[in-house]
């Protein structure tokens, strides 16, 4: 009985407390030196234990002085910063002085998460702090500790707010939604995208409309002009259902990390947020991942519902440590996309050699479709490029950073060389270059 009254009876002593009672036993050492500060200690332990007991009943009035809930998505975006919200409701008729720590999931390693607030009566508050995921899966969030400070700054009281709480983290969708506003409101120029003027024109057909100055005039549809007795032409658009691939390595080379992410999320959050527009552009999405084997494979579709079918899918997607088998990758695309299609290769290359090993693969799958190759800038060795060498030491890290760099400018020179197309980016640039390069693609007519 009393080890259960101890336990709800949680509460620790504020610094105060421990300042005046190191002052007290000082008095009393001192005491036996001079006799009259034993009086005064004696005082002084007194009042300081009256003090204590008030502060404590005041403290302990009530079940639950002070309450607090946690508000926030049963989904997080990964990659980026996911809003969490605190509601705390002070019961009590005066102020209160509250620290509130949230235990938060294990992945962020975030021990000295707190906030500091000073309540007034009954007054309810709220509060908004931001979580930034780097990996997916499934993260917990604890119970919300309270510490609720005494009115005589003595006792401190310890009570548990909220729920425990599971949060999904998926594949970014909050910058699939941005990219998606911006393409609705043609605005994805924003986002570094350029027009470029077309080779050839479409040939599919939209509708027939009255001619304005600047239509051009070969396209005059003379027998929709002889019965409305004046100018028609014929208005086409650009040829939707074509179908785009987007093709995931998930070998070793894609578990590098790049601020707090793998190479692999930022091509999982890249294939969303294209997979995405390319349906808004009414072309056909799918997916294609492989590693040593190829393994999820969705087929090229426009239904509604595909693009929750890729997010779904990406979302469970894990690197490996074998190296990825670009073999088996040719095989499966071959027997399985009998329609030309738009491949959209994720990888990435260190060395020059590591991407000849796999060049007479690339060589045969841009043979059956156009193919683009994205691989990775290392942005480590950038900044180290940039900085001045002081030592020998120095020196020679710089001359091996620029002997890398020089090996990824010589792989694109070397599959352009070969018919194949390639993009070279930054992690952190990937989704916006690779909108780019699709739309660019589109205006060219190549898909």
């Amino acid at each position: 009985m009393l080890k259960r009254i101890f336990y709800r009876l949680r509460f620790y002593f504020t610094g105060l407390f421990y300042t005046i009672g190191s002052v007290i036993v000082a008095l009393f050492i001192l005491a036996f030196f001079a006799g009259p500060l034993q009086q005064i200690a004696t005082i002084a332990l007194l009042c300081l234990c009256l003090t204590v007991i008030l502060d404590f009943i005041i403290v302990f009035a009530g079940s639950k002085p002070v309450t607090a809930k946690r508000f926030c998505a049963e989904r997080f975006s990964n990659g980026d910063e996911n809003k969490v919200t605190i509601e705390l409701t002070n019961r009590r008729a005066y102020k209160v002085a509250v620290e509130v720590i949230d235990e938060l999931p294990v992945q962020f390693q975030q021990r000295n998460w707190k906030r500091n607030f000073g309540m007034k009566e009954h007054e309810v508050l709220s509060f908004d702090y931001y979580l930034k995921p780097t990996e997916r899966g499934e993260y917990f969030f604890g119970i919300i500790n309270i510490f609720l400070r005494g009115p005589l700054n003595m006792v401190i009281r310890h009570i548990t707010g909220g729920e425990e709480q599971k949060v999904a983290v998926y594949p970014s969708f909050m910058q699939m939604k941005k990219y998606q506003l911006m393409a609705v409101t043609s605005q994805l120029r924003q986002g570094g995208s350029r027009r470029l003027r077309k080779l050839g024109s479409s040939l599919e057909f939209e509708q027939i409309k009255e001619y304005v100055q600047g239509d051009d005039y070969r396209r005059i549809n003379w027998k929709a002009t002889a019965r409305k007795s004046g100018l028609m032409v014929n208005n086409y658009m650009d040829e939707r259902s074509q179908q785009v691939v987007c093709l995931i390595d998930k070998g070793r080379s894609m578990k590098m990390p790049f601020e707090g992410m793998t190479l692999l999320d930022y091509a999982i959050n890249a294939t969303l947020v294209l997979s995405n527009i390319v349906l808004l552009k009414q072309d056909k999405s799918g997916l294609l991942t492989f590693d040593k084997k190829t393994d999820q494979f969705i087929q090229p579709d426009k239904k509604p519902a595909q693009i929750n079918l890729i997010l779904q899918t990406l979302y469970r997607q894990q690197t490996d440590f074998m190296d990825s088998d670009f073999e088996a990758l040719y095989v499966h695309t071959r027997y399985h996309l009998k329609q030309r299609s738009l491949l959209i290769l994720f990888t990435n290359f260190e060395s020059l050699y590591s991407m000849e090993r796999q060049l007479p693969y690339l060589k045969q799958l841009s043979t059956h479709h156009p193919l683009l190759v994205i691989f990775f800038e290392n942005t480590e060795l950038a900044a180290l490029q940039q900085t001045k060498a002081q030592t020998v030491e120095g020196v020679y890290h710089q001359t091996i950073a620029n002997k890398f760099a020089f090996e990824k400018r010589q792989i694109v020179k070397e599959l352009q060389k070969h018919g194949i197309m390639s993009l070279l980016t930054a992690p952190q640039k990937l989704t916006a270059n690779t909108i780019n390069k699709y739309l660019e693609l589109k205006e060219r007519q190549v898909v």
